[in-house]
């Protein structure tokens, strides 16, 4: 069956299904398709082919098996068309002013004319290079699309392939699809696999295999570790695929043939791995190796001691001799327990004998945190070692930071490939002091570089136990006695700490609502920018994605962009998921959106600095009123909320629970069952990760 008509608006679009009304040519009401449409927009013509079909739910639909773009004919259709956000430059406004303008004729107009637009108000010269170029490119784009209907990508993808490709879009996926894996961000090996099936590449193809390959092993690698046992390489990567071992082995020989992959003593490395694992290890040893330069005695520590106005313990005034007489060194404790004291120590002792010192922490929030703590500028390891696009690094072997003390603070957060980019600027001569604490999760990205270097044994490592911080509240008391594996106390009298008992994941995600849309404020007197909730998973009723989607129904602005799933509004609070060293912001960047300009297709983002996307650049961000307890790391909150579920029964570990708990500066609100509370409490069993940097640091036999 055919119908013809006017596609109204989306109701639900993800990247392999949408739901629309639909106004059919001659018919008086609009009706519900469903199906797969790539790249359409709302006020566009189309034919559709396709059968009726009942909804148990929701009645009679449309469903869709293929579609024709008919360019619309009449002055309405024009301007929605036109207005829906199809070409950059033109808006609902800019598309009213053009219509009315050339009526019928515009398309022609926009086609064959493009210069006559500048009669049209409002469009000067910038602006009508970008309107023609935007129009050639939706052309494009749309002879990509119509390509690629039956290949199961999205727009946003289609997208981001012209963008990279131009008009060898189509040519090279036809020579080879699985390109896609490394030159575009987003799409990984299941859905390049995807199109090269249905391209004619067969399963036992080597482009395949090798592509494949390394897929598994940066998907093993997003689990934290550094490597793959060669056992286990085999069995999954064979499971995967669906291919004969004597195929992969033929295909890993390739990549080890390549550089793209190492295999070592039964372990298979992605190749940056494997560099960066025994370059940080041997720069790690020759710092180590060079004699310090520095004397630091008593009476200068005492000296320091009344300067800053503290009194030091025994165990804090051996923690600012040990970092101030090692090459290397560890300062490691739990929250309140001051190893902010020691950074402030050090710096002051650094100045008062003329040493080139500098501050840093892998992220901007906890650079900003630890700038405001030691009353001394901090940086993140990208701007310390000055990264700008495309050319990299500054500082790095052949051109070492000029200081002589460098302190990294929440270096549990180092992982692999930017500790070796650190030390690699690290000169031998200088000391460096990494701070952190150990029972927090570690780094997001592989490796577990702070505990290495530990477990390695040799280095010095000071554990602070006595904790300073006093108050009236429970906050840093209850993180202690859950890292010792002692259920917190729970009263709710308390300043700082409350739990509220709620089994039902739905009615407990409907508590943190209400706790945001006011409840907090009128207590506490923090409002929604304040408050940050911290799931343990990411799906679920109780999930963060859900959480995020129930709190941003209150927000209540109008003005939105809606891009695949993701659905965007004005003031929304919103998060960076990937490093953009373009546009200086990096994983796990919080911010919020200030502008969205549908002509331009823009959105401005506030983080320190206010920051521009183009639409298609917004798989880079995710609403962030509510992120994982590991995405929260080296930040601090004036309030949490952590729901802690049976439900999450699999992520309900000890560490965990005291990262998410630690967050929190003021205000902690534990929602759930105490139940699930003492699972996490008790499970200590911390996965373990395929790492050798301490083996490596011990020069022991791999």
């Amino acid at each position: 069956m055919v119908i013809d008509g006017i596609l109204e608006h989306i109701v639900f679009e993800s990247e392999s299904f949408m739901v629309a009304k639909f106004q059919p040519k001659k018919e008086k009401d609009t009706i519900t398709i469903t199906g797969k449409f790539m790249g359409v927009h709302p006020g566009e013509s189309l034919q559709l082919i396709g059968k009726w079909t009942r909804h148990s739910q929701y009645g009679n639909q449309f469903q869709v098996e293929k579609y024709l773009s008919v360019l619309p004919a009449t002055s309405a259709a024009i301007e929605r068309y036109l207005g829906s956000g199809l070409i950059k430059g033109i808006g609902p406004v800019t598309a009213k002013k053009i219509v009315r303008h050339f009526k019928n004729d515009t398309l022609d107009i926009i086609e064959s004319e493009p210069e006559k637009l500048t009669q049209v108000d409002g469009i000067g010269p910038k602006k009508l290079e970008t309107i023609t170029k935007a129009w050639e490119e939706q052309k494009e784009i749309r002879n990509i699309m119509m390509f690629l209907q039956s290949h199961d990508i999205s727009s946003s993808h289609a997208t981001k392939i012209f963008m990279k490709y131009g008009q060898e879009s189509i040519k090279i996926l036809q020579e080879n699809p699985y390109r896609l894996v490394e030159d575009i961000d987003g799409i990984g090996f299941l859905t390049a696999d995807k199109i090269g099936q249905k391209l004619g590449f067969k399963p036992d193809s080597i482009l395949r295999i090798r592509e494949g390959i390394v897929y598994f092993l940066n998907k093993y690698s997003s689990e934290g570790h550094v490597f793959c046992p060669q056992e286990d390489f085999y069995l999954q990567t064979q499971k995967l695929l669906g291919i004969d071992e004597s195929l992969l082995k033929e295909a890993l020989n390739d990549l080890i043939d390549s550089g793209r992959i190492v295999l070592e003593d039964n372990a298979v490395y992605l190749k940056p791995f494997y560099v960066a694992e025994n370059n940080l290890a041997a720069k790690l040893n020759k710092i180590n190796s060079i004699p310090i330069k520095v004397s630091v005695n008593d009476s200068l520590i005492n000296t320091i001691e009344k300067q800053i106005s503290v009194k030091y313990t025994e165990e804090q005034k051996q923690a600012v001799k040990t970092a101030l007489s090692n090459k290397i060194s560890v300062i490691t404790g739990g929250p309140g327990t001051g190893k902010t004291t020691i950074i402030k120590s050090v710096v002051n002792i650094a100045k008062k004998l003329n040493l080139r010192i500098k501050l840093a922490a892998p992220t901007g929030r906890a650079a900003k945190r630890l700038q405001e703590a030691s009353d001394y500028e901090a940086q993140t390891i990208h701007r310390l070692l000055e990264f700008t696009p495309p050319k990299g690094f500054l500082y790095d072997n052949d051109n070492p930071l000029p200081i002589d003390i460098l302190i990294i603070d929440e270096a549990s957060m180092l992982d692999m490939i930017l500790a070796n980019q650190l030390f690699k600027a690290v000169s031998p001569e200088t000391s460096v002091i990494l701070v952190g604490d150990i029972n927090q999760l570690p780094s997001v990205g592989p490796g577990n570089v702070l505990k290495d270097i530990i477990n390695s044994k040799n280095f010095p490592v000071v554990s602070l136990t006595q904790i300073f911080r006093q108050s009236k509240g429970l906050i840093t008391l209850n993180a202690h006695r859950i890292n010792n594996g002692e259920f917190p106390i729970i009263d709710n009298t308390s300043s700082d700490f409350f739990f509220i008992s709620q089994e039902n994941p739905e009615e407990a995600t409907q508590t943190i609502v209400s706790l945001c849309a006011g409840r907090i404020q009128k207590k506490f007197g923090y409002g929604i920018k304040d408050i940050q909730v911290l799931s343990p998973m990411l799906k679920g009723s109780a999930g963060v994605v859900n959480i995020n989607t129930e709190i941003q129904k209150l927000n209540k602005s109008n003005t939105l962009i809606t891009r695949g799933k993701n659905t965007f509004k004005l003031h929304d609070k919103v998060m960076q998921i990937k490093n953009n060293y373009l546009k200086n912001v990096f994983n796990g960047d919080i911010g919020f959106i200030t502008k969205i300009d549908s002509e331009d297709q823009q959105v401005t983002i506030q983080f320190d600095t206010p920051v521009t996307y183009e639409y298609h650049e917004l798989d880079q961000i995710v609403l962030s009123y509510a992120c994982s307890v590991h995405k929260s790391q080296g930040s601090e909150y004036p309030v949490v909320i952590m729901p802690v579920l049976t439900q999450h029964w699999i992520m309900l570990q000890r560490n965990l629970i005291y990262t998410g708990l630690t967050r929190g500066k003021k205000v902690v609100i534990l929602i759930g069952t105490k139940k699930a509370l003492a699972i996490a409490v008790k499970n200590n069993d911390i996965q373990l990760r395929n790492t050798r940097l301490a083996k490596r640091l011990q020069n022991t036999n791999i």
